[in-house]
């Protein structure tokens, strides 16, 4: 990465280049870094609207000790196939981790799917995830049950009866069609208050509009999730370093 780690004078100029309403992109070019560096520094720091620059900077050395204690226990990074730099495999699973966060996903639960998402099978068992995330089994019971409720996970058997969990292709469609759902009885929901409200009355306009919003953006929601379905089992086309002569 170039210029090596963030120092407390980057994240002060990250902090001033957030104020200013900058972007990550435009915050990056002027520090010499990726824009992912910039990127995943604000998300695991409080935001756009919540970065402190001194805070982040201690929450980095804490986080920096913290991993120094762990492979001081043995917890070192697991090996990688394909050739994968470990590290740089553990750093953008944190990025993926706080994106998910970003979107409304309690913290657990995005540390289980963006581990998920990062495996080659896109499956684990509940001791994997226990040993990948050195968190408790209760803890990764709560967020399979979680991320099961929202449609992102699914459970299956192995060849030698363990239960799985599994983020396969088709996840990401049931999980669109369940976000219309949602919206969907929140909508309906706000229609009934017309009712309650008396219609004409501001309140009952106010929840007849949500309402109607809703509607459209189910409908859309769905359409292009039926339209898209096919996209998530099509394979990449392959590159130029996949198709050279080896």
């Amino acid at each position: 990465m170039p210029g090596g780690r963030l120092t407390q004078q980057d994240r002060q100029q990250i902090a001033s280049g957030l104020a200013d309403g900058l972007a990550y992109a435009e915050i990056a070019r002027r520090l010499d870094r990726p824009t992912s560096t910039i990127t995943r520094e604000v998300m695991r720091n409080g935001g756009p609207t919540g970065y402190r620059a001194e805070l982040a900077h201690r929450a980095t050395e804490r986080r920096a000790h913290r991993r120094r204690a762990a492979s001081s226990r043995g917890a070192e990074a697991r090996p990688q196939p394909h050739g994968r730099d470990a590290e740089a495999v553990r750093e953008y699973e944190e990025t993926l981790t706080t994106v998910f966060m970003a979107s409304g996903t309690p913290k657990m639960m995005a540390r289980v799917m963006a581990c998920l998402c990062t495996d080659d099978a896109g499956s684990l068992t509940a001791s994997e995830l226990v040993q990948r995330l050195q968190v408790s089994p209760a803890s990764i019971s709560k967020a399979i049950t979680f991320l099961e409720s929202q449609g992102m996970v699914r459970r299956a058997r192995d060849e030698r009866r363990r239960e799985r969990y599994v983020v396969d292709d088709d996840v990401w469609y049931q999980s669109m069609i369940a976000s219309a759902r949602g919206t969907a009885l929140v909508a309906e929901t706000a229609r009934q208050g017309v009712g309650v409200l008396g219609p004409g009355t501001p309140a009952a306009a106010r929840l007849e509009n949500i309402a109607r919003f809703l509607d459209f953006i189910t409908e859309s929601i769905t359409r292009a999730a039926n339209q898209a379905r096919e996209v998530l089992y099509t394979k990449p086309e392959p590159t130029s370093s996949d198709t050279s002569p080896r």
